[in-house]
């Protein structure tokens, strides 16, 4: 039979992430205890004695100690000193000190200038280890089948010493049912036997840290016997009841060796662990068996130890509470010991406060609840010092600390310390008062990898004050993540539930606050799960032969695959006689050696398989058939012959006869039990069982009709169900346990439904089970209103909206009530929120995101729990002429008591719509005033579908779209260009273009230069993104100067952008031939993309803003022709926060320049014309302007001057203009665009702008 699983695991940890925001370290802050040691500190004596204490803080924190209370001068004690750069002491114990001396209660302050940060009290103790007294012991004599108690004592050490039994040689004393240690040291005999005479009995305590052992002196036993005649017999005795039949013991029924008495109590701590003990003397020796009266026994964290005798219960809480009874039975009869335990616990965190960062002008609380038994007080402290006096920074509610409106400089470090009579706690918690833009604090572009279907977690930790909000967005579209298979915790982390294929993308945390935005981007990238497809079968083979042993695999290809092999849970060596194979183990002429379990791991990086199968040898000259069936292994068959005896009010023995092992050692029991009033045919776990026992006895709860039935285990499963016992019927009881989960919530804003859960069939303990449900009013002393129902729900109407009420639920059956119940806190329903949020006030951020301040509605008016103050918004309309908005609306939400947000991802140039509302459990309030508001023009997207082609040798052709996302007034189009030719590049040609214009020629100057292009769009913000073409390679013109012979790729090219990259190289491969272009990133993940196209080009998409990429170019045909590695890297991602130039200072200032020098032009204009002098003008006659000289679609004209030729003299020395033609230069000398001045104030001056005119003399034509 094959053996298989499988799991998962990942470099993540899904922990509970926590909500507590850190202060990056470069920031100021007050200190904060990063390291402390315990407070109940035992330092061994022989070892130099550390007392930690280390701190951050900014500026880093100073520290000092106090000593039992006082101020301890560590410069003064040359033993003492201070760790370098840390706050932790060390003591020279090596140099002569005596650990003594440094006994006693000791506290670390660290300081800045900022506030004053504590640790506990540390309790420094040195570990003692007490020698042994001398004594002389008498040889004990006792009487054989009397019990008998060996004292231990050992003296009193810290840590208590490690107890244990030896012989004088240092033989372990055997311990089971009848001779077993207590947990007080001393040795307890059930009933003496003559054989416990054999040897002698020594008490040894180990000390913890010295781990020296001292012994006591040594007990010897002298046992009486009754019958001596048979004492050469005594070891052939298999049965002891026999045995003391034999030699004249008589049996007796069981008596308590500890505790004495029936009663006795028990005081243990909470999340302590509470050892019960019971240990009995008797003949035959008794059983010891553990109930808890009214409940069952926690069997999540029980333990039975020392041979049932003390019941272990881990981690204890108020609900273990109660009375707890061992029972102790022979054959004589039994007896029963009751320990009342009382649960107490030292003081605990309900909400241990957490530092608090704030900006200035915001409110904020810290809150420090506890909880214990006695419930703890609550002590604040600030700066190490008690609050004592009112302070106008903040006020003291019990345990709150409230602060409201603060300002730069009310940071410190508060304490806050809960105590009762069992211990107490200290937290810091600082408040900072910070003004810092928001920031993301995880390095940028992460590639995460996980399997599919598993969980896993995007980190973006980041700060900001206020506190920023974050979203998180996938592939740079859609909207923000949150809720269904996403969800966003307070620090930043995106949680993904179930992983599948579509989730794999690009994803961007953004964090916003008032300040400013940032982002990160996390790549997550999904991988198949690791399968053994065939794993390898249980075989028997014949010693000599070959076996093969399967293993086919199938996982993600880009994820490397290790397959290895163990035998009997360890790694398999692979000897000359075996191979290991892709898909299989083969090993050939196999020996008894080689018989195992073999075991195929799959794994991978981020997750593994395995299987597992049993080979089994066969020797050569056996019977095949006998050898087989003594070799076959299988579950075990099912036991048999239940029987039910030593009926008892709450147990009862259930004995089997096990089945056939088949090969395979039975290792325990499972018994079930099914009931038939509640959930018949239903099977339930009761108790399990070792394998070398057959009976147990079973705990039972009244009011039941019990059936039972046995299941064995073993290595390979477990067996069939045993055959059911015959049904067993317990007497009823009253209950013992009330309902839990109890609740109170409202489903109409006029009533209350009370919930809980029911019994099981196992607690009712009797027939007609109901209960009792009772309410009331909170704090306002009315009697109790109750009634009883039969089911778990109870509607209460006619209450008023959401009011507190006190609830009980108690159970009761025809028996009587249980104890009385515990009371819970519940409410009535919600009502809509009766009112809006007031004094709404905007601020524009930029040109996508809006700041918002409101009032809080009064709790009163809340009618309800408040759960967020949300935003609606729609857009309007938009600022640009003829374009179509959606009025679809959105919202923002604002979880908790806030008063102020972030509205971001607004469409820019547009005109917004807002108003607010309070939302508790039932839904929106009534809505705020609206507020109207406008985005400021921002700056465009890149333009579109942007090419290069020639339509012929002469020109280059530049054609693009307008760009998607304007976001205001496109002004211009700035275009870049210049000509190159490997790596020599002319100097950039810039061009200012009409925002209507799509198109622009170039001349070429030569017939081999390639033309980059930089083009991007215009508003008066700014340039918006730019976007990068060249134009393509000329294979038949362009070739390697110093090409080798044969074939080849070289001068590879790439023009990246933020998310994409133009690619292009040369080659004298065959036309039509195929590339591989294959890319590398910064995390080294690898892409190959197939290339089938004349001349050769691609362009790469979905690239990371910001990464470094490595690139080469390969023939598909021929795999041996590539280029060399070229790398580039994209643009960081653009940004769209830009400063409105029309408020700058210089851009005023320049403006204000301009009117002045064309006031001073009107004036030698008009100068000029009152000299008198007539020129000829004319229109220009059929000269083609292009797209710049046509009238505009607006009717307007392109007015524009061309002065000297030295500004715009081209590569070869031709002129060129804007669409691509070539003009004659014009002479150094000529004056006539001069002399025509006083045309240009004509036409100014009639208000005609924008025209474009042609003056003619004696030496040429010009263009005004």
């Amino acid at each position: 039979m094959t053996q298989r699983s499988f799991w998962t695991f990942q470099f993540l940890v899904l922990l509970h992430v926590v909500c507590t925001i850190d202060v990056p370290l470069d920031l100021p802050q007050p200190p904060t205890i990063t390291n402390q040691s315990a407070k109940n500190y035992i330092v061994d004596p022989r070892d130099n004695i550390i007392i930690e204490c280390e701190a951050k803080g900014n500026p880093y924190p100073t520290f000092s100690w106090t000593r039992n209370g006082k101020f301890y001068n560590v410069a003064k004690d040359p033993k003492v000193s201070f760790r370098r750069h840390s706050g932790t002491l060390v003591i020279d114990i090596h140099g002569g000190g005596r650990p003594e001396d440094y006994e006693g209660e000791y506290q670390c302050f660290a300081r800045n200038e900022h506030g004053v940060a504590l640790s506990s009290k540390i309790l420094l103790q040195v570990s003692k280890s007490p020698l042994w007294p001398k004594e002389k012991l008498d040889p004990v004599v006792v009487n054989e089948g009397a019990s008998l108690i060996l004292q231990c004592n050992p003296p009193h050490g810290l840590p208590p010493p490690v107890i244990f039994w030896m012989s004088s040689s240092m033989e372990p004393i055997a311990q089971d049912r009848r001779v077993s240690q207590g947990l007080n040291g001393d040795l307890y005999f059930s009933n003496v036997l003559r054989q416990d005479a054999l040897t002698d009995y020594s008490c040894n305590a180990r000390s913890h840290y010295t781990h020296t052992i001292q012994q006591k002196n040594a007990y010897s036993l002298k046992v009486l016997t009754k019958n001596s005649r048979n004492d050469s017999a005594i070891y052939f005795y298999t049965n002891l009841t026999i045995m003391y039949l034999a030699r004249g013991v008589p049996e007796r029924t069981p008596t308590f060796l500890l505790p004495t008495g029936t009663t006795s109590s028990k005081l243990v701590l909470r999340d302590e662990d509470l050892l019960l003990e019971c240990i009995a003397s008797g003949v035959p020796t008794p059983d010891i068996m553990w109930y808890k009266k009214g409940g069952e026994l926690p069997s999540r964290k029980l333990k039975f130890e020392n041979f049932n005798k003390t019941l272990r219960i881990v981690k204890v809480s108020e609900e273990d509470s109660g009375e707890y009874y061992c029972q102790s039975s022979n054959r004589m009869g039994s007896i029963r010991h009751t320990i009342s335990v009382r649960v107490k616990a030292a003081p605990y965190w309900l909400d241990e406060p957490k530092n608090l960062i704030l900006a200035p002008g915001e409110n904020g609380r810290l809150v420090c609840r506890a909880n214990g038994s006695p419930k703890p007080t609550i002590q604040w402290l600030m700066d190490g010092e008690p609050i004592v006096v009112p302070n106008p920074n903040f006020e003291v509610a019990g345990d709150t600390i409230i602060f409201r409106e603060v300002q730069s400089g009310n940071s410190a470090v508060f304490q806050c310390n809960a105590s009762n009579e069992h211990g107490y706690l200290l937290a810091n918690a600082f408040i900072s008062i910070l003004d810092v833009p928001s920031r993301t604090l995880a390095p940028r572009n992460q590639l995460i990898r996980v399997i599919e279907y598993n969980r896993t977690q995007l980190d973006c930790p980041f700060f900001g004050s206020p506190i920023p909000t974050l979203r998180w967005f996938k592939n740079g579209q859609g909207s923000n993540l949150d809720g269904g298979n996403y969800r966003v915790h307070e620090n930043g982390t995106l949680e993904i539930n179930t992983v599948r294929k579509e989730d794999q993308g690009k994803y961007t945390c953004v964090a916003t606050n008032i300040l400013g935005k940032a982002d990160n981007t996390v790549r997550l990238e999904v991988k198949e799960p690791t399968r053994i497809v065939k794993g390898p079968e249980d075989q028997i083979a014949k010693r000599g032969s070959t076996v093969r042993l399967d293993c086919r695999v199938r996982s993600d290809s880009s994820l490397r695959l290790t397959v290895t092999w163990m035998k009997d849970e360890t790694q398999l060596y692979i000897g000359s006689r075996m191979k290991k194979e892709e898909d299989a183990l083969t090993i050939f002429g196999v020996a008894e050696k080689d018989q195992g379990a073999y075991t195929c791991v799959a794994k991978t990086e981020l997750d593994q398989d395995f299987a597992k199968a049993y080979l089994t040898i066969l020797e050569t000259s056996s019977s095949p058939t006998s050898r087989l069936t003594s070799a076959l292994r299988d579950k075990p068959d099912p036991p048999m012959d239940l029987e039910l005896t030593d009926e008892a009010e709450r147990s009862i023995r259930l004995t089997w006869i096990p089945g056939d092992d088949n090969n395979s050692p039975i290792t325990g029991f499972i018994v079930q039990f099914e009931e038939d009033r509640f959930q018949s045919g239903t099977w339930h776990n009761l108790v399990t069982v070792p394998g070398n026992v057959n009976s147990a006895v079973l705990s039972l709860s009244p009011y039941v009709s019990y059936k039972f039935r046995v299941l064995a285990l073993n290595d390979l499963g477990s067996s069939t169900p045993s055959p059911s016992s015959e049904r067993y019927q317990t007497s009823g009881a009253s209950p013992e346990i009330n309902p839990t989960d109890v609740r109170g919530a409202g489903t109409r804003k006029d009533n209350m439904e009370i919930t809980w859960t029911p019994l099981n069939a196992t607690q009712v303990y009797g027939p007609n089970l109901r209960y009792i449900v009772k309410w009331r009013q909170r704090n306002t002393g009315e009697p109790w209103s109750n009634v009883t129902v039969w089911t778990n729900r109870h509607v209460v109407w006619n209450t008023p909206v959401y009011t507190p009420y006190e609830i009980r639920v108690q159970a009761e059956n025809e028996y009587g009530r249980a104890p009385e119940p515990s009371t819970v806190i519940g409410y009535s329903g919600e009502d809509y929120p009766k009112a809006a949020p007031t004094d709404i006030k905007l601020r524009i951020m930029n040109s996508t995101a809006i700041s918002l301040t409101w009032a809080r509605v009064a709790p009163a008016s809340v009618q309800g729990q408040l759960q967020e103050y949300r935003a609606y918004y729609w857009r309007e309309s938009s600022l640009l002429k003829g374009q179509w908005v959606s009025r679809k609306m959105q919202h923002q939400s604002f979880i908790g008591d806030r008063v102020r947000g972030i509205v971001s991802l607004l469409i820019p140039y547009s005109n917004y719509n807002l108003h607010m509302v309070a939302v508790n459990g039932r839904g929106d309030g009534p809505k705020s005033d609206v507020k109207e508001f406008t985005t400021p023009e921002g700056v465009p997207s890149a333009p579109k579908n942007v090419r290069v082609y020639e339509p012929s040798r002469e020109t280059v052709v530049l054609e693009w779209g307008h760009p998607e996302h304007p976001n205001g007034n496109l002004t211009a189009y700035s275009l870049r260009y210049q000509a190159f030719n490997g790596s020599r590049s002319s100097r950039l040609i810039s061009e200012n273009l009409s925002p209507n214009q799509t198109k622009y020629t170039v001349q070429r100057t030569d017939s081999v230069s390639r033309y980059r292009f930089l083009l991007s769009g215009r508003t008066q913000v700014g340039a918006g993104e730019v976007v990068t073409v060249e134009s393509l390679i000329k294979q038949d013109e362009a070739s390697p100067t110093s090409a080798t012979p044969g074939h080849a790729v070289w001068n590879v090219t790439a023009l990246p952008n933020s998310h994409w990259a133009n690619i292009s190289w040369m080659h004298n491969l065959e036309p039509g031939s195929e590339f591989m272009v294959e890319y590398i990133d910064s995390n080294e993940i690898e892409t190959r993309v197939p290339v089938k196209a004349h001349p050769p080009f691609i362009q790469l998409s979905d690239l990371v803003p910001g990464m470094t990429y490595r690139l080469r170019v390969y023939s598909r045909e021929h795999p041996s022709v590539k280029s060399a590695f070229l790398t580039f890297e994209t643009s960081s991602a653009y940004t769209k926060n830009q400063v409105d130039i029309a408020t700058q200072g210089w851009f005023i200032g320049l403006m204000c320049a301009v009117a002045l020098l064309v006031l001073i032009l009107l004036i030698v204009c008009f100068i000029k014309r009152s000299r008198g002098g007539k020129y000829p003008v004319r229109e220009k006659k059929e000269v083609a302007l292009g797209a710049e000289g046509q009238k505009d679609e607006d009717g307007s004209f392109d007015y524009r001057f061309f002065g000297s030729d030295e500004d715009n003299k081209p590569l070869q020395g031709s002129q060129t203009s804007l669409d691509g033609t070539i003009k004659q230069q014009e002479s150094d000398d000529s004056l006539v665009p001069y002399q025509h001045f006083h045309v240009l104030d004509s036409l100014i001056c009639a208000g005609i702008p924008n025209t474009t005119l042609t003056l003619q003399d004696s030496s040429g034509t010009y263009s005004l």
